[in-house]
């Protein structure tokens, strides 16, 4: 499968936005919440300080730009308050009081600017990779890209086409809906259009501004988690069948593993006022249940050395500490402390979705703490429930 994975490019949401923020902003709109009194502590458990967006807190949470009347309209409002008998004084005073009610975004409101941001930073990591890489534009074969959370048709893959001038031969991959595995499963497609023509570049990017998901109507338990987790960035890596003087990591085996019945737990729905992600509280037990099946492939893999074999460096997104914690729990006792180091660290700014495995990477890489041979293993899930891992060597 010998596939080289050059540096990746990392772009952090330039606009911080504290917890503390989030906290105030959500307890002043929904003081009466059941969760309210304990919202300080379940913020403080999920470990994040301040998160980056792409767009400031205040676009997410800023009112539409119509008011209560735009669905009805101002005419058949009053039309129908007259023929309930209602005088033309008492009709105004109705009309002005629902106007005065700011209406909320529109999904055309709350996703056209996080669209442009999601493509601007695309951009960005994209020229950053192939800069990485010691490569042109003009040399990409192939690019991937996924952007779950601002969908869009063309997307993202077309906007890099005409924005990098790739060639018009380059074969476009948009793969919109892989969303947390988009890291892992597109490093592995990668790996095998290289495997069947080692001389192709492909270039991958993934842009996700997840913070669209951040719903300030929205009074549940799990819409004040969301609120709590999600960070944006773009990512970009350059993939390439022959070694490069560039490559970090020579990717050596994909898994992939889909559990049925699953495809309730996570999701994105699209309603009037933007995508809501859905979490289901048997998500984190399911995606552990992936985590066991990896075991499982990994041991298979290296079933003639059990006991000397160990991964150096573990590169997962979980999606939240309880699975870090399963991960950790579920390892063999022989294996080194500390190989999560990095998905804990990337964590601590928030849950990137699908760029969070190359930021954990990023991460590994700068340390410069790996060996040429260490061992390494990339993992993720996502909604479906999906997960995809890839075990390679440190070069």
């Amino acid at each position: 499968m010998a596939a080289y994975l050059c540096p990746p490019a990392v772009i952090h949401g330039e606009h911080a936005v504290k917890t503390s923020e989030i906290v105030a902003e959500v307890r002043d709109r929904h003081p009466h919440a059941a969760w309210e009194p304990r919202i300080d502590g379940i913020a403080a458990s999920t470990g994040i300080e301040t998160r980056g967006w792409m767009l400031p807190l205040e676009t997410a949470v800023a009112p539409g730009e119509g008011s209560g009347l735009r669905a009805l309209g101002r005419e058949p409002a009053q039309q129908a308050l007259i023929r309930d008998g209602f005088a033309q004084q008492d009709v105004d005073r109705v009309i002005a009081a629902l106007e005065s009610i700011p209406a909320p975004q529109t999904v055309q409101e709350r996703t056209a600017p996080a669209w442009e941001a999601v493509q601007a930073y695309g951009e960005r990591a994209a020229r950053g990779a192939l800069q990485t890489a010691g490569l042109d534009a003009s040399d990409v074969d192939c690019l991937i890209t996924s952007h779950s959370t601002t969908p869009a048709l063309p997307g993202l893959d077309m906007t890099l086409a005409n924005r990098l001038q790739l060639r018009s031969d380059v074969m476009l991959l948009p793969a919109t809906q892989w969303a947390c595995i988009a890291g892992t499963r597109s490093l592995a497609l990668a790996a095998d259009l290289v495997a069947a023509d080692p001389d192709r570049v492909v270039l991958v990017v993934i842009s996700e501004a997840l913070s669209t998901t951040y719903q300030p109507a929205d009074d549940t338990l799990e819409s004040l988690i969301v609120r709590l987790l999600f960070a944006d960035t773009a990512v970009a890596a350059v993939v390439t069948g022959r070694p490069r003087s560039e490559a970090v990591l020579r990717l050596d085996a994909a898994w992939h593993h889909t559990l049925p019945g699953t495809q309730d737990l996570h999701r994105l729905e699209t309603r009037e006022d933007g995508t809501h992600f859905v979490m289901d509280r048997r998500g984190p037990r399911a995606v552990q249940e992936t985590v066991t099946a990896m075991w499982e492939w990994l041991h298979a893999r290296y079933q003639d050395d059990p006991d000397a074999w160990h991964p150096d460096v573990l590169l997962a997104h979980p999606g939240g500490t309880r699975v870090l914690e399963y991960m950790e729990q579920t390892m063999p006792d022989t294996w080194p402390p500390g190989l999560l180091d990095y998905s804990r660290d990337s964590y601590t700014s928030g849950n990137r979705g699908g760029a969070a495995v190359f930021d954990i990477l990023r991460r590994a890489h700068d340390a410069g703490l790996q060996k040429p041979g260490n061992r390494a293993v990339l993992y993720a899930a996502a909604p479906g429930l999906t997960a995809t891992a890839l075990e390679g060597q440190w070069l």
